[in-house]
């Protein structure tokens, strides 16, 4: 048999440097799935259990690799399962490429079984969809669908109908009117900022006596310039989530996390500054930001659209942040005065003796859940990398997890959905076999959909096990906790069972009868223990965490409507004592790090 256009396609996603394709099986992509059997791992189809998982892992990949992912679905139902894991990438801004299938060209406006108008459904989340109508047409869509995705950081997708696929491969269209011819290949271009800009910028952080950095993922490749600029401006460094492992947090002008799940170190030196300096972030929370006309403003981004969109700035630096920040370098000069850098150095030391206090309280005898993850930090095996759901674990791994050089860390930041912890992690795996990854999961997460990913784990197990250990850790409070504490802040209603209690199960066990390692874990004193039998696992684990649902994600600072309206909640809960008492004492730790003279 000679080369289908479906064999073209593969052949076309190698040359493009892609080892695996993340889907699942389905009529409509039957020729695709003929070329990667004849294909024998070149590129590899991994199946999921789920085409959403498939477009999380794309997505997943694409954020721990720098390289683009890749999924594939079959037409109808298939290609709309992937939307949710394609609408995270497109908002994260990572480069995916989606394949999907679709009923015969005959076929297609008759109201035929699965006929869906994906042209017009992918439109939104895709920087680039195309139909292919002839087979000549591949070699370019393949082509401008990688160029697109990496030049915009964002979704493209091919639809390829069933007989195109099964057609005989054309690699090269005709030489004749309307064909066009494309290649292989793309490189990053150098985004230079405006010099006039610049010089600008330099001249606001120069006069400037209390410097507040802001970074995002898109200062990910600026790691030593971001350092630099931070000590020449005796400058404290936030971080959006997306940012986690731009800077490490063992650096002492580290502030951590910003916002809701921010710490208070980060809100002191935010709310105090006289220049705000954001880099590579799209940060949108104004209640966390200065308010207007406070402070002076400095942004560099390589997106002209995102430039000054957050905080009224008065210079908008559009570049690349290596780049850019290697020019405002030696326009910088360095403070003599560096009263503002210890000051924050010293909020630093107060927020971490906070958590540390915090994290080891305990309530009835449950664990708490901060303990959790802040036990968890000073065993991370170098070189990890780490995964978070959407949830109120998020929390808990945002503020107590200390991240060091080398190590990686995302979740779904703009979309901040759940589900994407567990592929996260996978795809993490298949990438990086040598290094250990870590998830955190909610057990309302794990039960929507990452459960049935361990069946991947045990499917792709003599490839995920090993060594280094692959560990979902999952939180098990019974609750949908995140929401049971937004309806009691910002809707001043009580928490509503009927909705936000989901039913116990038994996760460990559940992981044994996969083939996989299971840890179950209900007592405060063995946290730390759980954790080293988990990384010690030659296994991938479920570690199960039985937790105290009633302990609040307190926010660094509380707004006043957002108390007054938990306070009304607070009357009618069905928690409300044991919420009541776990609040004081979380509380009472930070007012008592604050008394004069303790932070001395």
């Amino acid at each position: 048999m000679g080369q289908q256009v479906a064999d073209y396609v593969l052949e076309r996603l190698r040359q493009w440097g892609v080892k695996r394709v993340f889907g699942y099986p389905g009529d409509g992509i039957n020729g695709m799935l003929g070329a990667f059997d004849r294909a024998k791992g070149s590129p590899e189809f991994i199946q999921t259990r789920h085409e959403e998982m498939a477009a999380f892992m794309a997505c997943g990949h694409a954020k721990f690799t720098g390289e683009v992912g890749c999924c594939t679905a079959t037409s109808g139902p298939g290609a709309i399962h992937l939307l949710n894991g394609l609408y995270d990438a497109k908002l994260d801004h990572q480069p995916v490429v989606a394949i999907i299938g679709q009923q015969k060209r005959l076929s297609l406006g008759t109201h035929y079984q699965q006929e869906v108008a994906l042209e017009q459904l992918f439109s939104d989340v895709s920087e680039f969809v195309q139909v292919c109508m002839a087979p000549a047409q591949v070699r370019h869509l393949i082509d401008r669908a990688f160029k697109t995705a990496l030049t915009t950081r964002g979704v493209a997708t091919i639809i390829i109908p069933e007989d195109v696929q099964e057609s005989d491969a054309v690699p090269s269209p005709p030489k004749e009117h309307g064909s066009v011819y494309s290649s292989v290949g793309w490189s990053r271009p150098r985004m230079l900022p405006d010099p006039e800009e610049l010089r600008r910028a330099a001249g606001i952080l120069n006069e400037g006596t209390r410097v507040a950095m802001l970074i995002g993922q898109g200062a990910a490749d600026a790691r030593a310039e971001v350092i630099e600029v931070a000590e020449l401006l005796g400058a404290g460094i936030a971080k959006a989530l997306l940012g986690r492992e731009v800077v490490p947090d063992d650096l002492p002008f580290v502030t951590g996390p910003i916002g809701l799940l921010g710490s208070k170190a980060s809100d002191e030196m935010i709310m105090n500054c006289d220049v705000l300096f954001m880099i590579g972030s799209s940060f949108p929370y104004a209640e966390w930001l200065p308010d207007e006309g406070s402070c002076k403003g400095v942004e560099i981004d390589i997106d002209g659209r995102m430039i000054g969109i957050r905080y009224p700035m008065d210079a908008h630096v559009v570049g690349d942040a290596k780049e850019t920040l290697r020019q405002l370098i030696p326009l910088l000069k360095q403070k003599k005065d560096r009263s503002w850098r210890k000051q924050i150095e010293e909020n630093v030391r107060a927020w971490d003796k906070v958590m540390d206090k915090r994290a080891h309280q305990t309530f009835s005898g449950k664990i708490n859940p901060q303990a959790v993850a802040h036990e968890l930090s000073p065993l991370l095996p170098a070189d990890c990398i780490l995964t978070a759901d959407s949830g109120s674990s998020t929390n808990w791994w945002a503020r107590h997890i200390k991240l060091r050089d080398g190590m990686k860390a995302s979740l779904s930041g703009t979309l901040a959905t759940m589900g994407p912890g567990v592929p996260y992690a996978i795809a993490a795996r298949f990438a990086y076999p040598d290094r250990p990854v870590i998830a955190f999961v909610g057990d309302g997460a794990f039960q929507m959909n990452g459960m049935n990913e361990m069946l991947t784990v045990k499917r792709y197990a003599d490839r995920l096990a090993g060594s280094p250990p692959l560990i979902f850790c999952v939180f098990n409070n019974q609750d949908l906790n995140q929401v049971t504490w937004e309806q009691r802040a910002m809707g001043g209603d009580p928490k509503f069972p009927g909705s936000q209690h989901i039913p116990d199960f038994p996760y460990a066990r559940y992981a044994e009868l996969a083939g996989l390692k299971g840890i179950y874990c209900d007592r405060p004193k063995k946290v730390t223990d759980a954790w080293r039998e988990a990384l010690s696992s030659d296994r991938p684990v479920v570690l199960e965490f039985v937790v105290d649902d009633e302990i609040a994600p307190i926010p660094p600072h509380i707004m006043e409507a957002q108390a007054k309206k938990a306070v009304k909640a607070g009357f009618k809960d069905p928690q409300k004592i044991g919420i009541a008492t776990h609040a004081f004492r979380q509380k009472l730790t930070e007012m008592y790090e604050n008394l004069p003279g303790r932070r001395h």
